[in-house]
């Protein structure tokens, strides 16, 4: 059984982050690229939010005894599996882990104009997970 305590404290930490970054995303481009700051902000707080939802659902697949995924992105595929997620649904999280591994291990290659284009178009994908993991586990 899943520990409720352990997702509503995820859940929001995830929370108060996007916040931050929604703050951040009402910057115009010209003047997110006016600083340095504002990318790598962003940067980190997408890696830790991420972060979350990765925690989040190992915790889930450990509780129900889903088995033992290879990587993060697996996690993501078990609650699919289970019915946790749609598959479109699951897909652009694996998607947000994959740019969460760019962030972490080839954070050369990343791309800042990416970056403000996900805080525009994306941070939806954040809240759809949260809105998933509550209704199903914290209702």
């Amino acid at each position: 059984m899943v520990d409720k305590d352990i997702l509503q404290q995820k859940i929001l930490f995830m929370e108060n982050t996007l916040k931050k970054l929604e703050k951040t995303a009402a910057l115009s481009h010209e003047e997110f690229k006016a600083s340095f700051h504002f990318a790598d902000s962003v940067k980190y707080n997408l890696q830790v939010i991420i972060e979350a939802m990765i925690d989040i659902a190992s915790h889930i697949v450990a509780r129900e005894r889903w088995g033992i995924p290879a990587a993060s992105g697996d996690y993501i595929k078990l609650l699919m599996e289970h019915g946790v997620f749609g598959k479109e649904q699951g897909l652009r999280f694996i998607q947000m882990i994959r740019f969460r591994n760019r962030i972490v291990h080839l954070y050369q290659e990343v791309d800042d104009g990416r970056v403000y284009q996900i805080l525009q178009e994306d941070l939806g994908d954040i809240r759809s997970f949260i809105k998933g993991i509550t209704e199903k586990y914290l209702t």
